[in-house]
């Protein structure tokens, strides 16, 4: 696949003080034992923060140890979304929440959470589609016409008219400059999606589930995938990041923490920018 504006000698630099900071983060968080998740709501809140303004930054013109990290939850709203946003809030940064329009409709708390996403200025909304395939995803792709239509519904029941789309149990990408279909059988539902009009993107990097559907390993280590999928180039646009992980992964303590501690590091690193998935390069082209 052809790569955008690879670099691979400056991001040697990169690598090596994103290194350090990866260090140093495993020594300071070597002394923290498990945070229980009452003590975590004390130092956070819903209180929806002031976003902060977003840069533009020109790609040719971005200096060679900044990254574009994007941050993308999907499933939403789920057990874990409010727990998403404590977080979020807490570090003021900005993210794309995929929703499964089902989920907000299946109860009162479930709704609750969707005005909570919808009202919080740090938070972008994107469609998931509306039923997640019913978790049988052979079955769903099969049958591309109810492929769009199930996103329809989403688009329509949610208002998510931006068109910006990710399929369930898929990494798919239908955008000009970009076709990726990960499983073949999937092929003629995403280009279904695509003539239907939806962007649809999926991830460069994903945050795994354990077998409690707890977040798997520490966000040590997950800063050190990071860095290697810069480093190698790996990103499907160069320079930036699509990361995924899903709300319902962050019911318990160690896992919010982690979540928390990832960000954290990150943005003292000062080597990345963080956007909503809308300011993907290329993302809001009209699909020809």
């Amino acid at each position: 696949m052809k790569k955008f504006l690879g670099e691979k000698s400056k991001n040697m630099a990169f690598l090596g003080m994103t290194a350090l900071v990866s260090a140093a983060s495993m020594v300071f968080n070597s002394c923290n034992g498990k945070t229980d998740v009452k003590e975590f709501e004390k130092n956070v809140s819903l209180e929806h923060p002031t976003a902060k303004p977003v840069p533009r930054i020109d790609d040719e013109n971005v200096e060679s140890d900044k990254r574009i990290i994007y941050l993308t939850f999907d499933d939403g709203p789920n057990q874990g979304t409010e727990n998403l946003l404590k977080v979020l809030n807490k570090r003021n940064v900005c993210a794309t929440a995929f929703l499964v329009g089902k989920h907000a409709y299946g109860s009162k708390r479930q709704k609750d959470d969707l005005e909570l996403l919808k009202n919080n200025p740090l938070i972008e909304l994107a469609n998931h589609s509306f039923s997640h395939a019913h978790n049988k995803y052979t079955d769903f792709y099969k049958n591309p016409d109810a492929v769009v239509h199930d996103f329809n519904i989403a688009r329509d029941s949610l208002k998510l008219y931006d068109m910006i789309a990710r399929t369930p149990g898929r990494n798919i990408w239908r955008l000009n400059n970009i076709n990726v279909t990960d499983i073949k059988s999937s092929t003629d539902a995403a280009n279904s999606l695509r003539k239907a009009g939806y962007k649809v993107i999926g991830w460069d990097l994903e945050w795994r589930p354990s077998q409690k559907m707890t977040l798997k390993g520490s966000h040590e280590a997950m800063i050190k995938k990071v860095d290697s999928i810069f480093f190698n180039d790996l990103e499907k646009t160069s320079r930036h990041l699509v990361f995924l992980t899903h709300d319902q992964y962050l019911r318990d303590a160690d896992s919010i923490n982690e979540l928390d501690m990832f960000i954290e590091k990150l943005q003292k690193s000062n080597k990345f920018v963080f956007r909503k998935i809308s300011q993907y390069p290329q993302i809001n082209e009209i699909l020809n």
